[in-house]
């Protein structure tokens, strides 16, 4: 306000001293060499006369997620955009969806994390538009050819080991599992994705998540203890090449770790909780059975060793680092959960982990517009090894529009419609993307007719309540890799029920045509989407949520429009 009054001041003062007439001259003329400036500015730009557009960009992002540039030799301002690669399909019309746009002054900018493959552009605006544009850059952990593993835990000689530490890395994406290898110097090949017939001392393939707790006590004895790790796909074959070589710095002194490892790395913040929560840790040496404890409280004492006496609920699994909660978690509160390790003996190892807290607030103020309902295929996972606490494995975390998750892993049809009522109903949305039936498909006591009827049900409790439903039909299957991957039959007559189940879909009012763009040159599930053939893996979530976000228009009700 002051800046105005101080201009009126002086073109009252500059008005006195030239005078009315001079004054309107002086406006004139003002006005006649701001137009010839901003033409002058506009031709610039447009005839790209100083060759901006071939400057040559200098991006680069650091593993704590800024991007830097150097800045234009021309006053711009710059635009950020933050892409997802998406996938190699005839249903997806770009090959880079847009996630975000921001705009800077500067030439640094705080990315916001990112758990699967980002790509950035920085482009700079002049008074007239864009003026120049960087090639796409992606983020140094998730992108890359070849891809390369990226160690979190980093044990130096200030920070050192105990005997048996915890070996962490970023996920790699589509990985079904890893083989780390340990060293007593530098390998054949630092580059490489072979086993070190060099200085080796020991490998192990049997790592199913992004972490490891391993025994050095028999390689202690060597001056220098290295690690590196590879990713590997479903039939064991790598994907990318070796991390770089580190070294393990250890203290003979230090008490090993006793209690499994939260794995609380590569997630999203303010992500809203599923329905149906997955407890996730990093598994232990010598564990073999896991037990977890959910609490309405504390626990009385952090990382002891017995069971809380009034604890709400226990899930014991076998030789898994995932713990899938077969009760909704749906009443307001604060909770808290924990985990402990068993040995073969049936004996506790170490302590149970820090416990964990969960604000659960009211369905109200968790609801969105649009609830996502179904099975595992909408709960999340996938790949073999990923449960739902892995967003990258979860179509929703690729969607346009904000979904909450009231999918439950295992469901059959006949369950979806079971648990409608109380699942779907307290949290009131508007839309209600639908697919659940694969599960029924494989069952061969089951007809396409009784899920139709399922189907039929969801679609009348919707109706009812006032939520527009909206189903997706059912993907193919790959019945020999369900086999392989899971030891179990599935029914050989699937097809012909997929196809009547989804030609029923497609008589419905509002559906999302998913099949036909995930089959292979055979009418199977293709295995570049799905390697255990039955839940899609990163590509399958990412070409799902491609589909669903050129269907946006479908979630559109007529009171909003």
């Amino acid at each position: 306000m002051l800046k105005y009054i101080f201009v009126f001041y002086l073109l009252q003062n500059i008005k006195i001293a030239i005078g009315a007439d001079k004054m309107k001259k002086f406006a004139v003329f003002a006005v006649i060499i701001l137009y010839f400036t901003l033409v002058c500015i506009f031709l610039t730009e447009k005839t790209d006369v100083l060759k901006l557009e071939e400057f040559s960009w200098q991006v680069q992002v650091s593993k704590d997620n800024i991007i830097s540039w150097q800045r234009l030799p021309y006053p711009s301002y710059y635009e950020i955009d933050i892409f997802a690669k998406a996938p190699d399909s005839p249903a997806v019309k770009t090959p880079f969806h847009l996630l975000k746009r921001d705009f800077s002054f500067t030439n640094t900018y705080q990315l916001p994390p990112t758990i699967y493959p980002t790509y950035y552009r920085v482009r700079a605006h002049g008074m007239f538009g864009i003026i120049s544009s960087s090639p796409f850059v992606g983020d140094p952990i998730f992108t890359g050819d070849p891809l390369i593993p990226t160690p979190i835990t980093n044990y130096t000689a200030g920070s050192p080991a105990s005997s048996r530490p915890y070996l962490v890395w970023h996920t790699v994406p589509n990985a079904v599992y890893y083989e780390l290898e340990l060293l007593s110097g530098q390998p054949d090949n630092p580059t490489g994705n072979e086993l070190s017939h060099t200085n080796h001392l020991y490998s192990s393939r049997n790592i199913f998540t992004h972490g490891y707790q391993i025994d050095l006590t028999p390689y202690l004895n060597n001056p220098h203890i290295f690690w590196r790790v590879r990713a590997l796909d479903i039939h064991g074959n790598p994907i990318g090449i070796f991390s770089k070589l580190q070294e393990i710095y250890i203290n003979r002194d230090l008490s090993a770790p006793q209690k499994p490892l939260i794995d609380s790395y590569d997630t999203l913040p303010d992500t809203i909780l599923p329905l149906y929560p997955v407890y996730h840790w990093l598994p232990m040496y010598n564990a073999t059975r896991y037990e977890v404890e959910l609490l309405d409280h504390p626990p009385v004492q952090e990382n002891d060793t017995e069971p809380s006496p009034d604890r709400l609920e226990t899930i014991v699994v076998n030789n898994l680092f995932s713990a899938y909660d077969p009760r909704s978690l749906i009443t307001p509160g604060t909770y808290y959960w924990r985990v402990r390790g068993i040995d073969e003996a049936g004996r506790t190892i170490g302590t149970w982990s820090d416990s964990q807290k969960m604000v659960v607030t009211s369905p109200a103020e968790r609801s969105v517009p649009i609830a996502v309902f179904g099975d595992s295929i909408s709960h999340g996972g996938g790949n073999v090894s990923y449960s739902p606490a892995n967003l990258e494995y979860n179509y929703q975390t690729y969607l346009d529009f904000p979904t909450i998750n009231l999918a439950r892993s295992g469901d059959t049809s006949h369950m979806s419609l079971e648990r409608f009522d109380r699942d779907v109903l307290p949290f009131t949305p508007r839309s209600l993307l639908i697919m659940s039936g694969t599960n029924s498909l494989r069952d061969s006591s089951v007809s396409a007719q009784m899920i139709i009827n399922d189907l039929q049900g969801i679609l009348e409790k919707c109706m009812h309540n006032n939520i527009r439903p909206i189903f997706m039909t059912l993907l193919p299957l790959n019945i020999t890799n369900i086999e392989t991957v899971f030891n179990v039959d599935t029914d050989p007559d699937w097809k012909p029920k997929m196809e009547e189940v989804n030609a029923y879909i497609r008589t419905l009012p509002y559906y999302i045509d998913l099949e036909p763009y995930f089959y292979d040159k055979n009418g199977n599930l293709d295995e570049k989407y799905s390697p255990d053939g039955l839940h899609p893996n990163l590509l399958g979530k990412q070409l799902m949520a491609a589909i669903i976000n050129q269907h946006k228009d479908l979630f559109t009700l007529e009171n909003d429009k």
